[in-house]
């Protein structure tokens, strides 16, 4: 046991803190299980979710997960940054390079769909199409389309004797588009609900024009959304993209309650973080599989490498709010205890600091509940048991896109799970 560890946790809190981690894992291990067995009938689970998690966490916790608080998360790595928690990555490739000619006429091919003749709604509905977002849905998509392309594609080799450059077929790239402008009109919705001022810097739509047409907007953006997905003429892939809807439902409605049992909360908040998050990168990394026309297990991978890439950038983004300003993030920090929420670095720290459980199912709505959660967080393992577990889901991404063929767009998918961790927002 390190030093630093020692100096804040005695032993006895260390072993509670691991029964917690290995709960956590072990509910959550079920809890996708039976919604994935659910929702996939047609394939076959060929990784755990969360074994990683729990294995790992039985054994290693106090060697790998160490103590920091809220200032200085950045003391996590020995060299200044936290890209150290995963293996360095094997090659120089820069995801966004692979597919930034694709990536460039993103917004204007969303523009293009967008046109209407009706007053200001087509001002409204492209204000977010702006080219300032960071596109990581779409980017994850093309490069999982080219990489399931050459695995596909594999045993093909061109005249030299070298395997061909393996295109990207146009439903392909509209299932990238389409995961942008979902992406884009679920956050003119939250900010609806959440009555957000801010969003990628400049103000929300519904500040400029109003909740009623801020809306509207959103909903028009998934209708059009919705038209395009019937162009592609695939009922498979309507039925996989469709799905993508209902869970961003479901997860805002999860996202209006919690738990009263502390023990249901973490399985809880981790799927309303599938159905809000990672059910868009997982459903349409296997939407461009079924394209590809990949077998069942490939069409697996692609689904269990996207939700796992996507739950870790969820939990970075949440940890984030903890961690940041304003500036950084593009909305006001500590925005998630603001609207009542409790995200991991709260739940990890009530579970040292049991204070804070009365004020999660309060939803922080007391004078000076904010600020004493975050005075908990910031004495609790709560940030670093964040990251370590947004580590666990990178590894369990990295592990399935590995079965794939060797390909700089696969290599390209590995270095994106370095970079969720270490991003800066």
């Amino acid at each position: 046991m390190s030093p630093a560890w020692t100096s804040v946790m005695s032993v006895a809190n260390v072993v509670r803190c691991r029964r917690f981690i290995s709960r956590i894992a072990t509910d959550s291990l079920k809890s996708y299980r039976n919604y994935t067995t659910r929702l996939k009938p047609r394939t076959t689970v060929v990784a755990s979710p969360l074994t990683s998690s729990l294995n790992v966490a039985k054994h290693s916790i106090t060697q790998d997960v160490t103590r920091c608080n809220i200032v200085n998360l950045r003391q996590f790595s020995t060299d200044g940054s936290i890209s150290n928690v995963l293996t360095e990555e094997k090659e120089d490739i820069d995801p966004f390079s692979l597919v930034q000619d694709d990536l460039n006429h993103l917004c204007s091919n969303i523009k293009q769909e967008l046109r209407t003749d009706v007053g200001c709604l087509f001002d409204i509905s492209s204000y977010h199409f702006d080219g300032m977002g960071k596109f990581f849905r779409p980017m994850v998509v093309l490069l999982m389309a080219k990489a399931c392309n050459i695995h596909v594609a594999y045993n093909v080799l061109d005249d030299s004797g070298s395997k061909g450059s393996i295109p990207l077929s146009s439903s392909q790239k509209v299932i990238a588009m389409l995961a942008e402008m979902i992406h884009t009109a679920s956050l003119i919705h939250d900010d609806v609900i959440d009555k957000a001022e801010m969003r990628r810097g400049k103000p929300t739509v519904q500040k400029l024009w109003g909740q009623t047409r801020a809306v509207l907007t959103g909903n028009y953006i998934l209708a059009v959304a919705s038209i395009a997905l019937a162009r592609i003429r695939n009922e498979e892939v309507v039925t996989v993209l469709t799905q993508i809807l209902e869970d961003l439902i479901e997860g805002e409605f999860m996202q209006l309650g919690s738990k009263e049992q502390e023990n249901e909360r973490f399985s809880h908040y981790l799927k309303k973080t599938y159905k809000k998050t990672a059910s868009l990168v997982a459903n349409t990394c296997k939407a461009v599989a079924i394209i590809s026309q990949c077998s069942e297990n490939v069409i697996e991978i692609a689904f269990e490498y996207g939700k796992h890439i996507g739950i870790a950038f969820q939990l970075i983004d949440d940890l984030l709010d903890f961690i940041s300003n304003e500036i950084v993030l593009g909305k006001p920090a500590s925005a998630d205890l603001k609207l009542g929420l409790a995200t991991a670095p709260v739940l990890f720290a009530a579970h040292q600091y049991s204070e804070i459980n009365p004020m999660i199912m309060r939803r922080f709505s007391q004078p000076g509940d904010i600020q004493r959660t975050l005075e908990l967080v910031a004495k609790s393992d709560g940030v670093s048991s964040t990251l370590f577990l947004a580590k666990e889901h990178c590894k369990e991404a990295v592990k399935n896109i590995s079965q794939l063929a060797a390909s700089r767009e696969r290599q390209a998918l590995i270095n994106i799970s370095h970079r969720v961790i270490d991003r800066l927002k």
